[in-house]
């Protein structure tokens, strides 16, 4: 099923699981995907920043991306085809629409300054991919050094068919979210879906300004789907309380250079992937940091018993 702006709930964004020599590790593509399905993910999004989508050749990008699709069976599969070229982009697009992804993320490159760059750059990626094609705009200043404005980002939605998702990483950027909500209710932006990234280290109140769910990688889903679903039923206190247990690790994760790392690490503790390897170049984390992340996990379980972590099977075993 193809996405659309009604949208809403768990995107996981997945990281790309290696052996420790680098190569692809399938086995534990399958065991993530029924990772996240178990953790009631409404979706997964593979080849964003966190899948290390550039230390992949475009043959890889493919294989990768196809295998997490075949792979879900009710969960909605979104691809990043961010590339400098158009050609790589289209190609990708059009290789994972046609085997079963529900759509395509799109994030600027660094080079756009202007607003008219921004959208023109925007306008030229849709006649790239095709109208077809439903996408995500991905607005992450944070890393991308491109500062997309609300008005821009209307313009971006408006002139394109096909844009159904902002994927929000502005920090700070709660003022945002209800900018274009103000948008939709004056009549001057179509439906849109937003889903949040940034580790979801502001989840709890972007759901309150109008966000329609997470879209990042924490490595305890099911706290993300949780503040969610309460968020949605308009339990606000139970949501703030599951989130602030968590609070602690998802600042922790957000640590540039070794987020990745602590995100992998958690992962394979949990038994989702096989192991915590990166493609090199790559960051790792110490035998401190290691012991760190312990303690946070066990302060965590006080409160979510789902933090505990017992040694258990991985998936290599």
């Amino acid at each position: 099923m193809k996405l659309t702006a009604a949208a809403k709930g768990t995107f996981a964004i997945a990281p790309t699981p290696f052996h420790d020599d680098g190569r692809i590790d399938e086995a534990s593509i399958d065991r993530l995907v029924d990772f996240y399905a178990e953790a009631g993910c409404d979706g997964i999004t593979v080849l964003g920043i966190m899948g290390e989508a550039p230390k992949l050749d475009a043959a890889e990008s493919a294989e990768v991306a196809i295998r997490f699709v075949k792979r879900a069976k009710t969960m909605q599969i979104i691809v990043g085809v961010s590339s400098p070229g158009f050609a790589t982009m289209r190609a990708l697009a059009r290789a994972t629409m046609d085997a079963g992804a529900a759509g395509v993320m799109i994030a600027p490159p660094p080079s756009l300054r202007t607003d008219d760059q921004i959208s023109g750059y925007f306008k030229q990626a849709q006649d790239a991919i095709g109208e077809d094609i439903p996408w995500v705009l991905q607005d992450y200043p944070l890393t991308q050094q491109v500062q997309f404005t609300p008005s821009v980002i209307r313009k971006i939605v408006m002139d394109s068919p096909s844009c159904v998702m902002l994927k929000h990483e502005d920090w700070p950027g709660l003022e945002k979210i209800s900018a274009l909500r103000g948008f939709q209710k004056d009549g001057s932006l179509k439906p849109l879906s937003i889903l949040c990234g940034n580790g979801g280290l502001f989840l709890d109140f972007e759901m309150e300004r109008g966000a329609d769910g997470a879209m990042t990688g924490y490595a305890f889903p099911e706290m993300l789907v949780d503040v969610v679903k309460l968020s949605q039923a308009g339990k606000r206190d139970a949501a703030h309380d599951l989130f602030d247990a968590h609070l602690p690790l998802v600042r922790y994760e957000q640590q540039p250079g070794a987020g990745l790392a602590v995100r992998k690490y958690v992962l394979q503790k949990r038994g989702a992937i096989a192991s915590a390897a990166q493609r090199k170049p790559a960051s790792a984390i110490s035998a401190a940091a290691k012991a760190e992340v312990d303690y946070l996990l066990s302060r965590v379980a006080r409160y979510d018993a789902r933090a505990n972590l017992q040694p258990r099977a991985t998936a290599a075993e």
